[in-house]
């Protein structure tokens, strides 16, 4: 999920090396629960139903159901090697129903859900992609339905950038080139212009941050 240059050819999640090589580190990811928790305390206290994009291994969506075990859910990814660890996760799960897609695409017809949730997923698409598909997830949601996006954001400045890399161990030349990093400011403008109602950053540490907004009841 590292980088700041946006490359919008480049995306290296398709190759199972790639998405492994992440998976082995994801568990180290400073402050990475810290940001989970708080999502968990954004959802609604009623979830029928929950849409996570980007699932990966499935790492967010099984906190989120052990938050709302009655909750049914749809996960959402493309990677070959992630849709098998999430596959092979909620396997005896019938409430989870694990589907291939790319989010580059517009979003299937699921049906409305009470939430939306993401965990650093929506920074590989390109930023005019990123603007559409807030608009889909805003249209799939349920009136008072929450999206929670725990993103990874751009640095204002370039030194800021370099700061939050040494903070991961990670050399600027081992940054992955299928990032597309835009700052918080405008992903929340968007939301807000959506018609997301309070929509915020309700948890940041340096690039990583929680993004919330509600669709208004009427």
């Amino acid at each position: 999920m590292l980088g700041m240059s946006s490359q919008p050819n480049v995306n290296l999640w398709s190759s199972p090396q790639h998405a492994l090589d992440y998976l082995s580190r994801a568990d180290s990811i400073p402050h990475r629960t810290e940001g989970e928790a708080t999502l968990l305390e954004c959802l609604p206290q009623h979830v029928h139903r929950v849409l996570d994009l980007g699932s990966g291994d499935g790492r967010l969506l099984n906190l989120v159901k052990l938050a709302r075990p009655s909750a049914s859910a749809v996960a959402l990814d493309f990677s070959t090697a992630m849709l098998v660890r999430l596959k092979g996760r909620f396997s005896s799960s019938k409430s989870v129903q694990v589907i291939s897609h790319d989010l580059q695409n517009p979003l299937p017809h699921f049906g409305k859900f009470d939430a939306i949730v993401s965990s650093f997923a929506i920074h590989h698409l390109t930023h005019e992609r990123k603007r559409i598909l807030y608009g889909e997830i805003f249209s799939a949601l349920n009136p008072g339905g929450v999206f929670c996006n725990l993103e990874h954001v751009a640095s204002a400045t370039e030194t800021l950038h370099h700061q939050f890399l040494a903070a991961l161990n990670t050399k600027p030349e081992d940054e992955d080139p299928s990032n597309k990093l835009l700052d918080l400011h405008q992903q929340l403008l968007w939301l807000r212009e959506i018609g997301f109602q309070n929509a915020d950053c309700l948890w940041k540490w340096r690039e990583l941050a929680l993004m919330v907004g509600t669709k208004p009841l009427a």
